[in-house]
Parts: structure tokens; sequence; C-alpha cells
């Protein structure tokens, strides 16, 4: 068993990691946005010792940060270092939550090993953060894993992002609008990801780095089409065809580390998941 302190508790991947860990065996202290700013020294005094923090706390939203990059560094940069001044108190080892850092790559499937390249004031900030974290790892020996999800998805995330976006435009009944069909990515469920990350609680000393993935990409039309075949529906889909700034046309994680090191593989496959998000709209719904 180990003590867990858990920040960002109560967000999408927090709150399916907290169960996940109790019922592993670990005690966990959570954390969530009524406890403090993640980014001030003082909110962290307030927390208790424990032998693990899982860094989950951040702004997330891709389109937000472009409106704001200062806050998406300020909350993901500084709570970063805030974190790790954390373990240095407590002699605590870290898990933190990146996300997805390799631009457009150069070849498919992408390694832990390629470039990093923010290709957005989000993942600029996951960056820097990253960087921090091997400088307290070289120079203060704190066991640091990053874990780096793909396109994470699942019940319980917010209606802004694209999948529960489709979900919900095709339980309306009416024509599925999206900016752009050909994109691709590596959509990972949110039970694979908490799965990997209960799984890092149990490596030796020592930093790592792991892509979280499914190993597989799907475009926007694909996604379309599979939640279709779900719900029996045939609705026209309209494209504005309209490319976000510095879009990434493909993302395929290549899994092969977090399989060896952590004998870890995703085990809910794209249809599956997204069969699970319906149901849990449905449920929502009903009540």
């Amino acid at each position: 068993m180990t003590r867990v302190m858990l920040t960002g508790a109560t967000g999408f991947v927090g709150r399916c990691l907290a169960p996940a860990l109790r019922k592993s065996g670990h005690e966990v202290f959570e954390a969530n946005s009524q406890s403090g700013d993640v980014a001030d020294d003082t909110t962290w005094s307030k927390f208790p010792r424990a032998e693990a923090l899982i860094h989950l706390a951040g702004k997330t939203f891709v389109p937000d940060s472009w409106a704001d990059p200062s806050a998406f560094i300020k909350c993901n940069l500084l709570g970063t270092v805030a974190a790790l001044n954390y373990c240095r108190r407590h002699n605590a080892r870290m898990v933190f939550l990146s996300s997805y850092l390799y631009g457009n790559p150069r070849s498919l499937p992408i390694p832990e090993t390629a470039i990093l390249s923010a290709s957005n004031p989000y993942a600029l900030s996951k960056k820097l953060a990253e960087e921090v974290c091997q400088f307290y790892s070289d120079k203060f020996a704190i066991d640091v894993t990053v874990i780096r999800p793909f396109n994470v998805y699942g019940p319980g995330q917010s209606a802004d992002f694209l999948i529960p976006s489709i979900i919900r435009q095709v339980r309306t009944g009416k024509a599925i609008e999206v900016k752009d069909l050909a994109p691709r990515r590596d959509y990972v469920y949110v039970g694979d990801v908490v799965d990997a990350i209960v799984k890092t609680l149990a490596l030796d000393k020592g930093s790592n780095i792991f892509n979280v993935g499914l190993g597989r990409s799907y475009s926007v039309a694909e996604v379309i089409e599979i939640v279709q075949g779900i719900l029996g529906t045939n609705l026209p889909i309209v494209s504005s065809n309209e490319r976000r700034q510095d879009e990434i046309m493909d993302t395929v994680a290549d899994i092969s580390h977090a399989s060896n090191r952590l004998g870890w593989q995703p085990m809910v496959s794209l249809e599956n998941g997204l069969r699970s998000v319906i149901d849990t709209l449905a449920d929502s719904a009903s009540h």
C-alpha cells in the first residue's frame, strides 16, 4: 500500500483514478480546485505527507489556451513546480500527467524518444513542465514518471471535446456538424489511462516516460461512422473544411515501452469505449 496524494481528483481522469487507486489498496488523499491555487506553494503546505504524488491538476482545453496562454502556463508550469517542491519536502515520487507533445510527427508510430514540439499553448505548458520534472529528477534525485496520453475520451468528459460533441449531435437526430473530417487521432479510453497510472506505482526507483494510447488512429469521419453504427442512424454530415492552426493530421502512439516496463496494454477498443460513453449519456438523460 502507498500513501498517494492526488491532485485534480475531481477532473475527468481524477474521478476515475481515485476509486481505482483505492481498489488497488492505496490510501488516497484528494485535492481539487476547491483546495486552492495549485500554482501557490501555500496551497501545498496544507496537504498531508504522502509517498507518491499523482499530479493531474491543470488546464486542458486547447482552444482556451490560445485565448489565454498565460493562464495555462501559470497553472500547468508553476503548478508542476509546486508539486515537485512538495515531493522534495516529503521525499515522495511523482507521476505527472503530461500530454501529446510530438507536433507533426516525422513517422508513425511515435516513440517517446521522438522530437518534442509544442503545437499550441497548452502543449507548450506541458512541455515546459516536463523540462522542470527532468531538472528536479537530475538535480534533486526525485523519481518522476511522465505519462504522455494521446487523445483521452470516456464517460464524464466535458461536452466541449470532439467525441462528446459528435455523440450529442447524433442523439439529437439532426445533421452532424464538424470543422474537419480528415484529422486522425489515437483515441485512448480513460479507464486504460487510469490503469497505466496505477501500474506506475509498482515501478522500482527511477524516472520514466511512457506513451499511453491505443496504438492506432481513427479519422473524425471514422469516429462519426462508428457512433452512427452504434446508434443506428444515418444522419447527414456537414464539414466546414476548416483546418485549425498548426493542425496535426495523424498520431499513433508507440506503446511498446509501456507494454514492456509496465505490463500495460489498452483493453478497450474505440467501438467499446464509444458504447460506454453513449450508454452513460443515455443513463444520465433518463434520470
